[in-house]
């Protein structure tokens, strides 16, 4: 072994094989799933393919880059972990307290179809905990997004605040205005019918499906835009 390393050429050579020699993650097989717990960022396509995939914290993306550098530095992405945040606890706070509290007050001691006070009390509580939970989570979100901080901590108003900077950044100002709007004359008749017109229970849904969804594109495009400017 000492005699193979003692020739003049030997560590020229050794240098040769070591550069191409596949690197470590180039060689051994992905897992297809990531620790729940990873942040988002750019990992190894577990496809298989020689590129770097986008993994927003949930699930991949279809955003990817060729192996051949470093994968960005994903910590440059403002906002990332707000907006997971907001997406993943935010969202369900904000429109499971708003409709459990609609749906207490309906059903508040003395009206019509009264529940018992100390259900009443209860579920009242816990919706104003998802509501303070949701406005903060929302208040983190619009101010990664570059919102102004009057309307970011204004509770119910930053929802549809945050919605609107979302749209806003992905289908432009004129859409954004066009759901701000329709939102909120929704949100509003919820508020106010829900008591009469059950049905309407299903508006929140939606509009938290939808919310949910452009929160985790957004996602995706501002850590796949990490390295947009190298």
């Amino acid at each position: 072994m000492r005699r193979g390393l003692a020739g003049p050429t030997s560590v020229p050579q050794l240098l040769v094989v070591a550069l191409a020699t596949p690197s470590l993650w180039e060689t051994i097989p992905v897992s297809p799933t990531v620790n729940q717990t990873a942040p988002p960022g750019w990992y190894p396509d577990p496809g298989g393919s020689r590129s770097w995939r986008v993994w927003n914290g949930d699930d991949w993306t279809a955003v990817t880059r060729p192996f051949g550098e470093p994968a960005p530095v994903i910590d440059a992405v403002a906002g990332v972990v707000a907006l997971r945040r907001v997406a993943r606890i935010g969202v369900v706070s904000f429109f499971g307290g708003l409709g459990l509290l609609a749906s207490t007050l309906a059903h508040w001691p003395g009206t019509a179809q009264p529940a018992p006070r100390w259900f009443a009390l209860d579920a009242s509580d816990l919706a104003v905990a998802l509501l303070i939970l949701a406005t903060v989570l929302y208040a983190l979100a619009a101010r990664a997004l570059g919102g102004r901080l009057a309307l970011a901590l204004v509770p119910a108003v930053n929802v549809l605040y945050v919605s609107a900077l979302v749209t806003t950044r992905l289908h432009g100002p004129t859409l954004a205005q066009r759901r701000l709007l329709g939102e909120a004359v929704l949100l509003a008749l919820v508020v106010l019918q829900l008591h009469a017109q059950p049905w309407l229970a299903v508006v929140p849904a939606f509009i938290a499906l939808v919310q949910a969804s452009n929160l985790g594109e957004l996602q995706a495009r501002r850590i796949g835009s990490a390295n947009a400017g190298t």
